[in-house]
């Protein structure tokens, strides 16, 4: 285990809640965005990202768990293999009772006082599949929000004839669903950049683009990017808060310190004022020199102790100013962030951009060779001699569920594609 940070043991009570706040700050920051991934059950094929940080009471540092830290697959069996803990039930289960389950199972295996907290998000989504009459069927990656029509395009759309008005509009359909997915990420990505322009300009709200002001789906993508920075805007109060709940204990701390110290003061004052009696009444031989000496010693360890007192309120300070720092950094790496991510966005709806004129322009090419197939196909905006069926496994069991081209399609999915009358593939 690699130690993440030591600082001197926090025995003062006050400090050890501030700590608290600072993990649980941490634990957030490395939390999913969405909320529906919490309620996500895992299977098979599943990808997942593990961080374990433990935090020690007696040492009042965190330790990192280094070796469990990673990415980990649902393996056929629907179990995870962790170091230390081995074999354990994956499939069925959320994210968050996989996190508790190794906490409590790390804490149990070695005697620990404090239980490990596991930070455990979806890596990556277990793959869909494409069958039938689709143009490439296969095995492909699941994303959020996908559909049946989105899904087949992947697969390349639907499978074409080799010639005639047919295959012309075909042809026509596949361009039209590619270049409808490519419009929708794009949508997105219109809403990501107002929010993102929203939080670098430090707004309360996000202002719709102009962009958007004629989707149909534009308030659903506004209200999902108000959630996301709303989720930012807390994370970051929070963690500013528990730097602020630490600098208040550190100067507490520093108060009660400057408070000891003028006490030994005022105590070695008075030992100096008694041991000026004292050399007096020694000078005429009144008084033993053991006496003296006893005097001064009281003397040497007052200032001794004065002297950590200072050390120990300079420490404070220098924990007060780091403090500080940490949080101007933390609104500088956030700045930063937000930065990057705009920058990564515009270039993302540039690149779209061309593919959507690429596909408008095949759409075009379809048009100008059977223009009353493709209009068809456009005017009715679904592909009438298709049909789409789901095959989905439910607590362990396989069902098929008859789909529209807008069903939503869930991680490991199979999408089945019949178009009627179609030659079946040799």
């Amino acid at each position: 285990m690699t130690e993440l940070r030591t600082r001197q043991p926090l025995q003062d009570p006050r400090r050890l809640s501030a700590a608290f706040f600072l993990i649980a700050a941490f634990f957030l920051m490395l939390s999913p965005l969405r909320a529906d991934a919490a309620e996500y059950q895992l299977g098979v094929m599943d990808k997942l990202r593990i961080r374990v940080v433990e935090w020690r009471t007696a040492e009042g540092a965190f330790r990192d768990w280094a070796a469990i830290n990673g990415d980990y697959a649902v393996g056929a069996s629907g179990k995870l293999s962790l170091p230390f803990i081995g074999e354990t039930e994956a499939a069925g289960r959320t994210t968050a009772e996989i996190a508790k389950t190794i906490g409590d199972q790390l804490q149990q295996k070695f005697g620990l006082l404090d239980r490990p907290d596991a930070s455990v998000e979806l890596a990556e989504y277990r793959p869909i599949f494409i069958a039938g009459d689709a143009q490439t069927p296969g095995q492909y990656p699941y994303s959020p929000d996908l559909t049946v029509l989105k899904a087949v395009s992947l697969a390349g759309g639907l499978r074409r004839t080799p010639e005639g008005a047919q295959g012309v509009e075909r042809n026509f359909i596949t361009a039209e669903g590619n270049r409808d997915v490519y419009v929708a990420e794009r949508n997105r990505l219109y809403a990501k950049r107002a929010r993102l322009v929203a939080e670098m300009e430090g707004k309360d709200r996000i202002e719709a683009p102009k962009e958007l002001q004629d989707v149909q789906d534009a308030q659903a993508l506004m209200a999902e990017e108000a959630s996301i920075m709303q989720t930012r805007d807390q994370r970051m109060r929070l963690q500013l808060t528990a730097i602020e709940d630490l600098k208040r204990l550190l100067q507490n701390e520093i108060t009660s310190l400057e408070k000891k110290s003028a006490t030994q003061t005022r105590q070695i004052e008075l030992a100096r004022e008694e041991l000026k009696g004292i050399g007096n009444l020694a000078d005429r031989g009144l008084v033993v020199n053991s006496r003296v000496l006893t005097t001064e010693q009281k003397i040497a360890d007052l200032e001794g102790k004065i002297l950590d007192l200072d050390t120990a309120a300079l420490r404070a300070k220098q924990d007060i100013n780091k403090a500080g720092q940490d949080a101007t950094n933390l609104g500088n790496d956030r700045a930063a962030e937000l930065a990057a991510q705009r920058q990564q966005a515009e270039a993302d709806i540039a690149g779209l951009t061309l593919k959507i004129e690429m596909y408008q322009g095949l759409m075009a090419e379809a048009l100008s060779k059977a223009p009353e197939a493709a209009a068809r196909s456009a005017a009715a905006n679904s592909v009438p001699q298709a049909t789409f069926t789901i095959v989905r496994t439910t607590d362990g069991k396989s069902g098929e569920i008859s789909a529209e081209e807008g069903t939503p399609v869930l991680p490991g999915d199979v999408v089945k594609v019949t178009i009627a009358g179609l030659p079946a593939v040799n």
